[in-house]
């Protein structure tokens, strides 16, 4: 489980997702595509990445794929993101 979640972590626009997702709302694919400069069906296999690594959750409305922070998050990956989300914080802070 541990290097499922860490594996999730490293891959730059998963990481970038999850930041957006950090907000604590939901965000539909399309959303994180503009936000991300990526297209919808790399998008999708980034967020089916994070869901299978159980740090995001989806739901379905209508045509669109809602995606928001896992609430059910195992105990192990939350401090894990937690950490990786502030690490990039600061390096992000000390860039700009």
């Amino acid at each position: 489980m541990v290097l499922r979640v860490l594996t999730a972590l490293a891959e730059p626009t998963r990481l970038a997702a999850l930041g957006v997702l950090g907000d604590g709302g939901e965000h539909c694919v399309c959303e994180l595509m503009a936000l991300l400069g990526v297209s919808q069906s790399r998008m999708s296999r980034h967020m089916a990445v994070l869901r299978d690594a159980g740090l995001v959750t989806d739901r379905r409305d209508a045509q669109w794929v809602r995606y928001r922070m896992n609430p059910d998050m195992s105990p192990e990956a939350r401090p894990i993101l937690e950490a990786v989300l502030a690490a990039e914080a600061a390096r992000a802070g000390r860039a700009a």
